[in-house]
């Protein structure tokens, strides 16, 4: 079976859709994370689960309320209408919003799980050598999180690359702009285009079988279920 350029350019803005997400979401999931895994304020609860609120939450519900939001007639929509940016909705920035908020569990709950499993005796040690919260931080929590965090990267990654409802929603089917690979797979299949359809969904599932042997191997599937040792 031979790629068509359409093909390879959801493949192409799929891999730059999940690189940038991944990114993004190691840089706003991992401060998260670490206060979700240090607070014991009462409003732990109610982050943690407007954070978990995508895994259960319906792919078109998320999408719809984001494309409100985000619309000219939304807060945001508003706010980057003001800055000059314009609309978010059906372009690739919009695409990259949402993907961050729907892939923001898959990330926040395997670095958290790690924090936690630190303790508190490492962090006490470095702080009797008169480290700084902030050396603390990046010094002893994060290399000894290292295993949770390529965890979330990867888990991150792999979700984004499978994104279709909210990605649908938030960005519909421009081709070059927001045609990633899922939404490309159900074009050929809504054209009849079977084979097609067929190779790109079969390169998905390898893929998304590799990743999680990985992770089973490393043991980043137990732990971010919180069944490890």
């Amino acid at each position: 079976m031979e790629l068509k350029a359409d093909d390879w350019s959801a493949i192409w803005l799929t891999l730059k859709l999940a690189s940038l997400v991944t990114l993004l979401l190691l840089v706003v999931g991992t401060p998260i994370a670490w206060w979700l895994a240090r607070t014991r304020s009462k409003l732990r609860s109610v982050v943690g689960a407007l954070v978990a609120l995508p895994i259960v939450l319906p792919p078109t519900v998320l999408g719809f309320y984001l494309l409100l939001a985000l619309g000219p007639q939304g807060p945001v929509g508003q706010l980057t209408a003001a800055l000059g940016l314009g609309a978010l909705p059906f372009t690739f920035p919009g695409l990259v919003v949402a993907s961050v908020f729907y892939s923001l569990p898959f990330v926040v709950q395997p670095i958290q799980n790690a924090f936690a499993a630190i303790g508190e005796r490492p962090l006490e040690v470095a702080a009797t050598l008169r480290a700084s919260p902030w050396e603390r931080f990046f010094r002893v929590a994060v290399p000894l999180a290292r295993p949770g965090i390529i965890t979330a990267a990867l888990l991150g990654f792999a979700h984004t690359v499978g994104e279709f409802g909210v990605v649908l929603m938030i960005g519909g089917n421009i081709p070059g702009k927001t045609q990633v690979l899922s939404v490309q797979i159900y074009n050929h299949v809504e054209g009849l285009e079977y084979t097609q359809a067929h190779g790109l969904a079969a390169g998905l599932v390898v893929f998304s079988f590799v990743v999680l042997l990985g992770l089973y191997r490393l043991g980043g599937v137990r732990n971010t279920l919180g069944t490890g040792q």
